[in-house]
């Protein structure tokens, strides 16, 4: 979301601050991530969020599945992107779990669709 422009900053920090120095000593249940939303003349930049799959309905996707969505085609039963959209889908690959629908597809990766972003 940060290298899409959805996101101003991302860092670590804790419940009360986000000081990375601070994550480093604190236990991981008070160890949090900071999101700063992106705004452009007044009005965030990331307008809305859906999610694709659901614990009690998991949706995955092969590589070829994911070619479809990223082209413009649906495919079983996910929307096409749209011009300015993301997809977040989670890998197998422990090096790269989390990756944008067209990272993933030019690693040629598949994977569960966790949600989409515009």
């Amino acid at each position: 979301m940060l290298r899409n422009g959805l996101l101003s900053n991302v860092t670590r920090g804790t419940i009360r601050d986000a000081d990375p120095q601070e994550w480093a000593n604190v236990p991981e249940q008070h160890r949090r991530i900071w999101l700063d939303l992106k705004y452009r003349d007044n009005l965030p930049v990331l307008s809305k969020a859906e999610v694709i799959s659901k614990p009690s309905h998991k949706i995955n996707v092969d590589s070829s599945q994911l070619r479809r969505i990223c082209s413009g085609r649906p495919a079983n039963f996910i929307k096409p992107l749209g011009l300015g959209e993301i997809a977040v889908v989670q890998t197998k690959d422990k090096d790269h779990e989390y990756l944008e629908a067209r990272e993933a597809l030019q690693r040629g990766l598949g994977g569960m669709m966790l949600c989409r972003m515009r």
